[in-house]
């Protein structure tokens, strides 16, 4: 954490911010990762949930949080985004907790929509205070700094979940609940730890929703939705897919997982720091859908012949050029979302912007498991070329975009 902290940029008021931004990411992380790892086993052997009524709570949990975003973050533009963000935080902690007392499928169900709802939300309101309290030209780098110190408290916090598995007890995971509930209180503590952030006011006349009317950015926002389609390819397909087709052993599930979370950590500001204009931004996500791609191609390539060796060979040649699409994407994404939304409007387009995680976590493992695990080596082929035809249509759209700024 603290070589992540130490590498900010150096403008004190920027450097100040991004160093409590990023600690409040990594401690929101930790817990993420504890809960995710072992949320679902809760839910079915614990609270006495079947496995469909967990998939559709959680679906439509993330499905509310993805619409939930844009008024959230327009409140935050109104009403101040720091405070927004601390009260978020601790809405979101008051949601894991209430998980604990869930033992019917309509009660799962409203606390997965205020846990996506919140998540969503703070998310977006946490985009506004980086575009309110960095340069416009180092919010993408402090942005990729945000999410190495994510990605490690991920690592952490999967890691503590893992032993919550081993334990296999219901006082374990009632542990990483708990674990998970305080995490958020604490980014609560950092979040309102920043300097104030003045609201904004609307000018007389204009419309409350200005970003559902801008259908450049819709395009846009919609084309990074479906690039982060990438998310899910990592969690549920590539697992199924390892299992179910190919001759490697099962820890490479793991290994692929530990891989990633490593090089984001180590690589992401460096890719970021190519960034210099918005034009830059649009080449590096068309480079990333060429780069998705080829990983997709290597995924399919792993089902074939039965050496397990050649076979995790293969997967980990995939990770590695999907974890370089990934970054690209990412960083390009984020310069993208950051310059084509209007400075006093911060909060509402990056809450729509950021729907696209919300929309690619609520259908991307359904989809994922229909196209690519049904579908073999012609549904890796397909998938990958939605991800070239989505990052290679993103320079026509930004060009649009920004004709219309």
């Amino acid at each position: 954490m603290t070589v992540l902290l130490d590498r900010l940029p150096e403008r004190p008021r920027t450097r100040s911010a991004g160093r409590l931004l990023a600690a409040a990411q990594l401690v929101g992380s930790l817990g993420d990762g504890a809960f995710l790892t072992c949320s679902v086993l809760f839910f079915t052997r614990i609270a006495g949930l079947t496995p469909a009524q967990v998939g559709l709570g959680l679906t439509l949990g993330w499905a509310v949080g993805s619409v939930a975003g844009v008024p959230l973050g327009h409140l935050a533009d109104r009403h101040g985004a720091r405070g927004s963000a601390v009260l978020l935080a601790l809405a979101t902690a008051t949601a894991i907790l209430a998980f604990l007392v869930v033992r019917s499928p309509v009660a799962f169900v409203l606390a997965a929509c205020v846990y996506g709802s919140c998540q969503t939300g703070l998310a977006a309101v946490r985009q506004a205070l980086l575009a309110a309290l960095a340069d416009p030209e180092r919010r993408t780098r402090v942005r990729a700094h945000l999410q190495s110190a994510g990605n490690a408290g991920l690592a952490v916090g999967a890691g503590l979940g893992g032993l919550a598995l081993s334990v296999d007890t219901a006082s374990a995971y009632l542990t990483v609940f708990a674990l998970d509930a305080a995490a958020f209180v604490v980014t609560a503590a950092l979040l309102h730890a920043l300097p104030r952030v003045p609201r904004t006011f609307a000018r007389p006349g204009a419309p409350k929703s200005a970003v559902l009317r801008d259908r450049p950015y819709a395009l846009v926002t919609l084309l990074n939705a479906i690039l982060l389609l990438r998310m899910p390819l990592l969690s549920v397909a590539i697992p199924l897919w390892i299992v179910d087709h190919t001759a490697a052993p099962g820890w490479t599930v793991s290994a692929l997982f530990v891989l990633n979370t490593v090089v984001v950590v180590l690589l992401q500001v460096r890719v970021a720091g190519r960034l210099a204009s918005l034009e830059a931004a649009a080449r590096m996500v068309r480079r990333s859908g060429g780069v998705l791609l080829a990983s997709c191609v290597a995924f399919a390539l792993s089902a074939l012949g039965t050496s397990p060796a050649v076979a995790f060979a293969v997967l980990v040649a995939g990770a590695l050029v999907q974890v370089l699409g990934e970054m690209l994407q990412s960083a390009g994404s984020w310069e993208i979302g950051f310059a084509l939304a209007p400075a006093d409007k911060q909060g509402e387009y990056q809450g729509f912007f950021g729907s696209g995680v919300s929309v690619a976590r609520a259908v991307g493992p359904a989809l994922l498991s229909t196209v690519v695990i049904g579908g073999g080596f012609a549904g890796w082929l397909v998938l990958g070329l939605v991800f070239l035809g989505a990052g290679w249509a993103m320079g026509p759209a930004v060009r649009w975009a920004a004709a219309t700024r």
